[in-house]
């Protein structure tokens, strides 16, 4: 997994960029397949903001928290991420071979109708 932090309005010390990387190193117990995972940090006068946006694949998972504590808001969004990856996974295991086989054996059968055919 790629992982990006950028830190904007202020200084990234080492002890926030180690939690924002472990943090991001736990998604992986949800979903092993993530791509590469983004971490927005944004300071506001009283406003700590992180956005965190997982790509897997053909989708990217988005989640905000907003607090007056850094630690707290990368936690927040972490936690929303965590919800929609499992989401994903559910939705991927609901899927049964047999339905998508079915699928794509109709869009390749071709159709031979009788009325159809020229000689």
């Amino acid at each position: 997994m790629q992982k990006t932090i950028t830190a904007r309005h202020f200084d990234l010390t080492t002890e926030l960029r180690e939690k924002a990387e472990a943090e991001m190193d736990g998604l992986t117990r949800y979903f092993d397949n993530i791509i590469s995972a983004e971490l927005v940090l944004d300071m506001e006068r009283h406003r700590r903001m992180a956005e965190l946006k997982v790509k897997v694949y053909k989708d990217v998972l988005t989640g905000t928290g907003e607090t007056d504590d850094m630690y707290n808001a990368i936690d927040m969004a972490v936690d929303k991420v965590k919800g929609q990856l499992k989401r994903y996974k559910g939705k991927l295991k609901e899927r049964k071979p047999e339905q998508i086989a079915d699928v794509t054996e109709e869009a390749t059968r071709p159709t031979t109708d009788p009325d159809e055919v020229d000689f």
